[in-house]
This record gives structure tokens, C-alpha cells and sequence, in this order.
């Protein structure tokens, strides 16, 4: 059995964070059941040049930068998604999704939107991008505008991926939110949400803020933080009767420190609920050797807990990585739009 076999058969479903075709074709062998993407996946697959006749044939129908870049962004998650779409039919809706993330520039704050207008235009969006797929599922920031949104998404059938979750508070707001919406459907048998917790974004916080941490604690936060909200999730969950899985998806999955093994993150939520890892993690997981088993209910041992309770300020980590990952949300789809525009006037 692979390393990622065991993974799989522990429990975990592993998505790909990538729509690359090929990424998808090695990763489905591997086992991943699903994948997600995002504009800076997007971008790196148009910078390859293997996009280029696609790109050319929209520029001569006449469509500009944006819409480019929404129509190269679908036609690779439509790709995606019919490779994965037979996982979704085996699973009943339960797995096989590709994640279609919503307009980024909406966050950006140059542009200040109030968050009640960025909540309607994500509504708006939302039922544009995900009519017609039975296996797509629309990726919105658990923001201010994000958050206000979730529930009038829900209620109108939309399948959810709320991600850019960094604390206990966001999470819970984002499933309230969700179950207020499925409440209000005719049926909640098709009803999928999904929330992705970021992790080694708060190990690199941690060391650059909290530097007093011991070392045993340093490099745990993300693990810890993680953890119990997991814990949380299954508890909220289990008396509602639900057909399909309301499940965590640990995302940021990558290690940041080359000390660090590969499967670092990889193994310590190994057994339940889904891993977005990057192929190179996939990749680096498949040549370890290691054979997985169950750890997400485990946690780190009492001492390291509290430690980290003491000394991170959880609320003062989230306004931190939020304004990141704002920033980093909303500068990608620039980046993306800025490459199609250098694509044309190479042209």
C-alpha cells in the first residue's frame, strides 16, 4: 500500500490543490477524490504556455481580460470536475467536487466595498457560476461580505466552500450561517458545506509574533488550532440527520520550513474529513515511505496546549492573517489579469 493509499484508507479524502489536467490524471491514481482552485493556480497554468491557442481564440472573439480569465478559470474547472465526476456519483454527493472560487477582487481594499455589497454581488455570482454543475462547489472567504452571504447561498441550493478560516470564531459564524441556509431549503438531502482551515499560515505567524514559544510548542499552533475546531465540527453535526458530510478541509497543508518532513500537516489530521494538498506534498507523501494512520482526535500532548492557549492570542492572530490573506486573496486574480494582458500585447 502507497503512502497516500494509507492515507485514504485511514479515512482522509485528499484533494488535489490543483487543476492542472495532468496534476489531475496522476493525482486520481494516487487516490485524490476532488481539488480546488484559485487564480494563482490559474495564472501559473497560463504562464506555462500550454493555454496559449485558448487564450488566442477568446481574444479574437473579442472578450477582454476579465472575462478571459473567467472563461480559462471555468473551462479548467469543468475539466476537473468531469474527471472527478465519477467519484460524485459513487459517493452520492458526498465527495468528487472541484472548488470554483468567487471574484477576489471584490476583498480588495483598494476598492473599500461595503460588505453588505460584496454579500450581494457573492450571491449573484454564486448562482452564475455554480447553475448547471452537479459536482462544483463555490469557494467563498469567510469575510465580513463572505460570511454575510453564506446563508442566502445555501438557501438557494448553492454547495459551499468557505475557506480562508483562520480562528474558532470565524468557523463558527461560517457554519451558523450555513445551517440557517439548509434550514430553509425544501430539502436537505443535497445540502454539502464545507470549511477550510488554514494551517501552516499560523505555525509562520507564530514564529515571527510569539518567538517566546518553547520549542516543542513552536510549529503547533496551526495543528492545535485545527484540531479543535475539527472536534467542534463533528460535535455540531452528528444529531442533525444529514445525508451527506458537513466536513473540514485542511487546507494550506504545504510545510513552510525546509526542517520540517513533508507530511508534517499531512499525517497529524491523517483519518477523517478532507486534505487540499498541493501536488508537490502529494508527491513528496508518496515517495515517504510512510504508512498512515489515524491522528486527528489525537492531540498534542496537555502541556503544549495550554502553553499555546497562554501565549497566542487568538483574536489578535486572526485580524493578522485575515489582512494577509485579504491581500493575498484579492492580489492573485491582479496577477492573473496582468498575465493575460502581457499575453495580448504579445500577440
Amino acid at each position: 500500500m502507497s503512502p497516500l493509499q494509507s492515507l485514504v484508507q485511514c479515512g482522509t479524502k485528499v484533494w488535489l490543490d490543483s487543476i492542472d489536467p495532468d496534476e489531475v490524471t496522476k493525482n486520481l491514481a494516487f487516490g485524490a477524490t476532488g481539488a480546488t482552485s484559485n487564480p494563482i493556480i490559474v495564472g501559473d497554468l497560463i504562464q506555462t504556455g500550454r493555454f496559449d491557442s485558448d487564450l488566442s481564440q477568446y481574444m479574437k472573439e473579442g472578450l477582454d481580460d476579465d472575462a478571459i480569465a473567467w472563461k480559462t478559470t471555468d473551462a479548467l474547472v469543468r475539466r476537473a470536475q468531469a474527471a472527478f465526476e465519477p467519484v460524485w456519483t459513487k459517493t452520492s454527493g458526498n465527495d468528487g467536487y472541484v472548488s470554483f472560487e468567487l471574484d477576489p477582487l471584490l476583498e480588495d481594499p483598494a476598492r473599500a466595498l461595503p460588505p453588505a455589497d460584496i454579500a450581494k454581488k457573492y450571491v449573484e455570482l454564486a448562482r452564475q457560476w455554480s447553475e448547471g454543475h452537479k459536482n462544483r462547489m463555490i469557494k467563498v472567504p469567510a469575510t465580513p461580505g463572505g460570511l454575510l452571504a453564506v446563508e442566502e447561498m445555501v438557501a438557494n441550493g448553492v454547495t459551499l466552500n468557505i475557506t480562508l478560516i483562520f480562528s474558532e470564531r470565524q468557523y463558527i459564524a461560517a457554519r451558523d450561517a450555513a445551517w440557517r441556509g439548509a434550514q430553509k431549503r425544501k430539502s436537505k438531502d443535497a445540502f454539502k458545506s464545507v470549511y477550510s482551515i488554514f494551517v501552516s499560515r499560523l505555525d509562520v505567524y507564530t514564529e515571527k509574533h510569539v518567538p517566546d514559544l518553547s520549542p516543542a510548542a513552536q510549529g503547533m499552533t496551526g495543528i492545535v488550532n485545527a484540531k479543535k475546531i475539527w472536534a467542534l465540527n463533528q460535535q455540531f453535526w452528528a444529531d442533525k440527520g444529514l445525508k451527506l458530510q458537513q466536513e473540514m478541509i485542511f487546507a494550506s497543508t504545504g510545510t513552510k520550513k525546509a526542517s520540517d518532513p513533508a507530511w508534517k500537516y499531512v499525517a497529524a489530521f491523517a483519518g477523517s474529513d478532507i486534505e487540499t494538498n498541493p501536488p508537490k506534498t502529494n508527491a513528496d507523501v508518496q515517495a515517504s515511505g510512510q504508512t498512515f494512520t489515524k491522528q486527528v482526535d489525537k492531540m498534542p500532548p496537555a502541556e503544549i496546549v495550554a502553553e499555546i492557549e497562554k501565549k497566542v492570542d487568538m483574536a489578535k492572530l486572526e485580524k493578522v492573517l485575515m489582512e494577509e490573506g485579504i491581500q493575498k486573496f484579492a492580489d492573485p486574480q491582479k496577477g492573473l489579469l496582468a498575465l493575460i494582458a502581457k499575453k495580448r500585447a504579445a500577440k
